[in-house]
């Protein structure tokens, strides 16, 4: 990757470093082997990690602007941005 492409994706993902997901990962993705009762505990306190996250709205947005498939983003879990996502399509 040249420079200036290495720079666009730094720019790009530049809000992601002020997140207060930076360090929680395994709080935003599950693991296939999670049980059920485990990952919506998990789900959880992400989401509450999210309420007081600086760039909560700009994560938001670009999970949903980008389809993000996997993980909390912007405090809603894949199921809340679906359901989201076919409200903005049907009006």
């Amino acid at each position: 990757m040249n420079e200036t492409a290495s720079t666009a994706v730094h720019d790009r993902w530049a809000w992601a470093d002020r997140g207060n997901c930076v360090g929680h990962q395994d709080l935003f993705y599950n693991d296939d082997h999670d049980l059920k009762g485990e990952r919506r505990k998990n789900e959880e306190l992400a989401k509450q990690l999210c309420q007081t996250c600086p760039v909560l709205e700009r994560c938001r947005r670009y999970a949903v602007e980008e389809r993000e498939l996997y993980g909390v983003w912007g405090g809603m879990t894949e199921l809340e941005r679906h359901k989201m996502a076919g409200r903005l399509r049907t009006g």
